[in-house]
This record gives C-alpha cells, structure tokens and sequence, in this order.
C-alpha cells in the first residue's frame, strides 16, 4: 500500500513548526489501514509490541507499507515502512 501525507494535514500544524514531520502515530494508522485491507480484523484493539522509526517522513513524499505475517502461525503482522527502498519504520502489530 502506498500513501503519502499531504503537507495541509492537520496533525502537521505542530509537528513540527517550519520543519514539519509526519507523526508516528500517523504512519501506524496508515499501517493498521494495510492491515484491514489484507483482511486483518477491522475496529481491532491494536498491541505494537515492537516498533522502531528509523528516518522521518516529510510531507508529500510518498511511501509504502509491506506487511508480512508474523512467522510460526502466530496472530498479526510485521511491518516496514519505505521511501525510495529506505526503511522508515518497522515493527510488529497483533490484535489485543
């Protein structure tokens, strides 16, 4: 899935003044949106027992989620988020 945030979203406004960065939380909702449309459960209550975020995402720049279920049947998805190849973030996410 790709996305991108475009630079009049209003979670930018305060994230930060002159220099706007997309929030984290905002990459996570874009990821739990890729989890629902490859058939995860919809209105889930989410854990994220792993997450890092290794580069910033900027307004407009586009981006894309890969997901991957999470190895020996267990319930939920690793994650990675890229620009240009480059990872942004990764990690895992599950249904509490």
């Amino acid at each position: 899935m790709e996305f991108s945030i475009a630079a009049d979203h209003p979670c930018l406004s305060g994230h930060f003044p002159g220099r706007p960065l997309v929030p984290g939380v905002v990459l996570l909702e874009h990821v739990v949106e890729a989890v629902e449309a490859a058939g995860g459960p919809a209105d889930a209550r989410w854990r994220w027992p792993q997450v890092k975020f290794l580069q910033p995402l900027l307004p407009g720049d586009k981006a894309r989620i890969e997901l991957q279920p999470l190895p020996d049947g267990r319930p939920g998805w690793r994650f990675r988020i890229l620009r240009d190849g480059v990872v942004l973030a990764s990690g895992e996410l599950s249904a509490a």
